[in-house]
């Protein structure tokens, strides 16, 4: 057996536990149920076990609480569609060309790149919900510098800054609550981020259209973007009230505080089931993290290095054969929720429907924020009953479909090759009927989006175990916003190059590539615990049954 091998067996046992002569196995930590079989004192019908029913008032508490972050993310996504098609010579004292708009909308993109990786460290040195409360500072500073900017620099200096905070809270914000949610819950309490974002959008499209349509031209624009600071200011004071996640607590050796937020988590009535069950998830952590140091320290000692310890994790993340697969699956699902063009419509959605003839396309674009909203609400009860990989194999169909409907309709409109940069004044001539069936199939693209792609690649942390399960996110989360980036600069781009007909079957063909890997390498998480869902990987299929 070599050092890897040796690497992955340590970190990957699993001992069952003892608590009050039952056996609570691992997998069954969080739903509550004995793994001896004998139904001796069954706590499945206990009022106390953790995460069987309902999750308690204070997990979902929380999970509002860390939403916030969803909704100023989304709100960033949907306001710029809206300033970019109200900011007229605001900036500068000349109207914005295409490459203007690209800038402005890709740079956010590009810092929240650059920020995510050093934030997964900061996370693990500093705590998940310090970092969350820093991005809250760096939103504020960010939505009030683009309000009040008078040059198109200083417009790209506060997107940036909105960028940064954008990459430490994408990432935190699901790896906090994923880290405090019982199993059985995960995935719901995870997608209520997603609806955060999805009503972040809402509300921005809302705003915009409020602002643009009442408001004067030269301040309507300023308060759309100014308000971003709003929630980030609330959030703030919620946020002192809440609790840091247990594992991270039991890894800074504070597991007494640890014992008390799981006691919290689980809201239980029955004191006796409660604390056995609470107990016993404890252990479970602790064995994980004692696991993990000792075989990092044996990885150390056998290469002779004494390196710094993110070095240290960041070899254990790719030397480990389980941790490389979890990047992989991480780094595939969060290149394709962006390079499937999805935030290119959020960003430009009001640009694409002018050019087609719609009379409000801020309006317009509201029907897009809304199916989105409201099919991530239906994920909401579907992602932890229909389980990560099967929704994602369902809908991603219907976002092919849509793209080459789009496409379809596309090719019943002119533009002309300057149509693009100036919002309103482009010379597009829809066919009858083409501007409704782009409408319908944009509705349908985003509809299958927010069923699953807009979900799922954000409970990546289920991937990873807990050693480096920061900076694996970070990675993961940085490739979503490098592949964001991407389509930001692109998009309007490949709109005048290749027309909006071939921009769409693009991203078609980029969706069936994904789903070809989706179907042969990611495997199902749902139901399990953080600790078991990252074994899975070490099978030679991947965990896929």
């Amino acid at each position: 057996m070599n050092g890897n091998d040796h690497l992955n067996v340590i970190s990957s046992q699993q001992e069952p536990l003892l608590v009050a002569d039952a056996t609570l196995r691992g997998d069954d930590l969080d739903r509550g149920e004995l793994g001896n079989g004998d139904g001796a004192g069954d706590v499945r019908s206990a009022p106390g076990k953790l995460g069987t029913e309902s999750a308690g008032l204070f997990i979902w508490m929380l999970t509002f609480s860390a939403g916030i972050s969803g909704l100023l993310f989304g709100y960033d996504t949907g306001v710029i569609s809206a300033t970019l098609v109200s900011i007229g010579t605001g900036l500068s004292n000349r109207t914005l060309t295409s490459l203007d708009k690209s800038i402005i909308t890709s740079c956010t993109s590009l810092f929240a790149l650059l920020v995510s990786p050093s934030a997964s460290v900061l996370a693990d040195s500093l705590g998940r919900k310090r970092v969350i409360l820093t991005a809250d500072v760096l939103f504020v500073v960010g939505a009030l510098t683009q309000a009040l900017s008078t040059t198109i620099f200083a417009m790209v200096i506060g997107r940036s800054i909105v960028g940064a905070a954008v990459g430490a809270a994408s990432f935190v914000v699901p790896l906090y609550i994923a880290e405090l949610s019982p199993a059985a819950h995960r995935g719901r309490l995870i997608t209520m981020n997603i609806v955060f974002i999805t009503l972040g959008q809402v509300i921005a499209y809302i705003v915009g259209w409020v602002f643009g349509s009442y408001a004067s031209q030269e301040t309507g624009w300023r308060w759309m973007v100014g308000l971003g600071a709003l929630p980030a200011a609330v959030q703030m004071v919620l946020l002192l009230f809440m609790p840091e996640s247990p594992r991270w607590l039991v890894k800074a050796g504070r597991s007494g505080e640890a014992k008390a937020v799981i006691q919290k988590v689980s809201g239980g009535d029955h004191p006796d089931t409660s604390s056995r069950l609470v107990d016993a998830t404890l252990k479970n952590i602790e064995i994980e993290v004692r696991e993990e140091e000792a075989a990092r320290r044996l990885s150390s000692r056998r290469a002779g290095r004494n390196s710094p310890a993110w070095m240290e994790v960041m070899h254990e993340l790719f030397a480990v054969r389980r941790n490389r697969r979890a990047l992989a699956i991480a780094c595939l699902l969060q290149g394709l929720q962006q390079l499937c063009g999805f935030n290119s419509l959020m960003y430009f959605s009001a640009t694409i429907f002018t050019l087609v003839g719609f009379p409000i396309p801020t309006l317009t674009s509201l029907v897009v924020a809304v199916t989105n909203f409201a099919f991530t609400l239906i994920a909401l009860g579907l992602i932890d009953r229909v389980g990560r990989r099967r929704i994602l194999l369902w809908s991603i169909p219907f976002m092919i479909g849509g793209l080459l409907l789009a496409a379809y309709g596309f090719s019943f409109v002119q533009l002309s090759s300057d149509s693009t940069n100036e919002a309103g004044e482009g010379t597009a001539q829809p066919a009858q009927g083409a501007a409704f069936i782009i409408l319908v199939s944009i509705m349908i693209y985003v509809a299958g989006y927010a069923i699953g792609l807009g979900n799922v690649p954000w409970m990546q942390s289920e991937l990873f175990s807990l050693g480096v399960r920061s900076v694996g996110s970070g990675i993961s989360t940085a490739t979503n916003w490098g592949a964001n980036f991407v389509i930001g600069l692109t998009f309007l781009l490949l709109m005048d190059v290749l027309t909006p007909t071939w921009t769409f079957v693009l991203y078609a063909i980029i969706c069936g590539i994904g789903y070809g890997l989706i179907w042969r390498l990611y495997p199902e998480t749902a139901g399990l615990t953080l600790e078991d869902a990252a074994t899975l990987l070490e099978d030679d299929n991947w965990g896929v049954r």
